[in-house]
């Protein structure tokens, strides 16, 4: 008698102890659960890009730049319903803003507008990197997106500097003071050395 009743003890205790590691198990999903739906939401608030040129004298120059407009194309479509889905955005971004280096056009094809690029590539890639993590840094991820938008303005008012100081008629004369400036027209320096001995001395 007093084994079964042990035994009934012990299926007790065992059967309550279950119960409580269901219940935390339930309540660490939840909170789980919880955490990722604010992680999702504060994203898909701050999922904002400038898919818009900011200026049209660009946008009628940018119409031959296919890369480009794939880029702006791929900022523009925002992802829906899961994180996944904004990981999936993120990577093809990433890939779309690596294209960029590619047929950038001969009026644009310059070390400001280069320089630029580098650095929107970089931030991209960063939050490529962030959004992919185990535990997401949500806040990391809005405030890229935002500095991905600020290089975008940077990069687009430079690319307007460039369109309006091309349109300015140069002076006369202007285009030959510009080769002389050009260190890569002057006479190489490799010329033979001058031999003092066969210089005549002027009396």
């Amino acid at each position: 008698m007093k084994y079964k009743i042990s035994l009934f003890l012990l299926l007790t205790t065992v059967l309550f102890s279950c119960q409580n590691e269901n219940e935390k198990r339930l309540a660490e999903n939840a909170k789980e659960a919880k955490k990722k739906e604010a992680i999702f939401n504060n994203i898909n608030k701050g999922w904002t890009f400038l898919d818009e040129p900011i200026n049209e004298i660009s946008e009628s120059q940018l119409n031959s730049w296919t890369e480009w407009r794939e880029f702006i194309k791929e900022i523009g479509e925002k992802p829906r319903k899961t994180i996944g889905a904004f990981q999936k955005k993120s990577t093809a971004i990433s890939k779309k803003a690596m294209a960029l280096n590619n047929n950038i056009p001969a009026q644009f094809n310059q070390p400001q507008i280069k320089s630029r690029i580098s650095i929107l590539i970089t931030k991209i890639k960063m939050l490529d990197l962030f959004i992919h993590l185990s535990t997401i840094p949500d806040d990391k991820v809005v405030f890229l997106i935002q500095e991905i938008n600020k290089e975008l303005i940077s990069l687009e008012r430079q690319m307007d500097k460039i369109v309006e100081r091309a349109k300015i008629p140069k002076e006369e004369g202007e285009a030959d003071f510009l080769k002389m400036l050009d260190t890569t027209r002057a006479i190489p320096s490799s010329a033979p050395p001058i031999d003092q001995n066969n210089i005549q001395k002027v009396e």
